[in-house]
C-alpha cells in the first residue's frame, strides 16, 4: 500500500500567496502607469465595446476587429483587462488559445461583459 507524501504547510521556499497578490499589483501598476494615455483610453472603449455584445472574447480579438493597435508593450495587455475586470466591465470566461500570432498559440485568459456592465450599457 502506497502512503500520499505530507509536507508541513507552508512548505519551505513556497511562495506566499499574499506575496505574489502583491508583486501582481505592482507589476498592474507599474504598467498601468507607464501606459500612453490615448493607447489605454482606446484600449478601455475597445473592452468596453466587446463587452456590451455579450460574447468571449480576448486582445486579440479587440486588433482583428481594427478597435486598437498592439501596445509598445505586451505588459499593457494585462494591466488593461485586469483594470476592466476590476470595475466590473468584464469577468473571466475560460482559458483558450491565443489567436494572436505573437504568442504562438499559448493559452489565455478569456472574457466576457459582466450582466450589470451589459445591462447598465443597454
Amino acid at each position: 500500500m502506497t502512503q500520499q507524501l505530507q509536507f508541513p504547510e507552508p512548505v519551505q521556499g513556497a511562495v506566499s500567496a499574499a506575496a505574489a497578490e502583491t508583486a501582481k499589483q505592482d507589476g498592474i501598476a507599474r504598467a498601468t502607469a507607464n501606459t500612453a494615455p490615448d493607447w489605454a483610453t482606446a484600449c478601455r472603449a475597445a473592452i468596453e465595446l466587446m463587452a456590451r455584445r455579450g460574447i468571449p472574447f480576448q486582445a486579440a480579438d479587440l486588433i482583428a476587429e481594427g478597435l486598437i493597435d498592439e501596445p509598445d508593450h505586451p505588459a499593457r495587455w494585462g494591466a488593461a483587462f485586469n483594470n476592466a475586470a476590476r470595475a466590473g466591465v468584464i469577468e473571466e470566461a475560460g482559458f483558450v488559445r491565443s489567436k494572436r500570432a505573437t504568442v504562438h498559440g499559448s493559452i489565455c485568459k478569456q472574457w466576457i461583459g459582466t450582466s450589470d456592465y451589459r445591462k447598465a450599457a443597454a
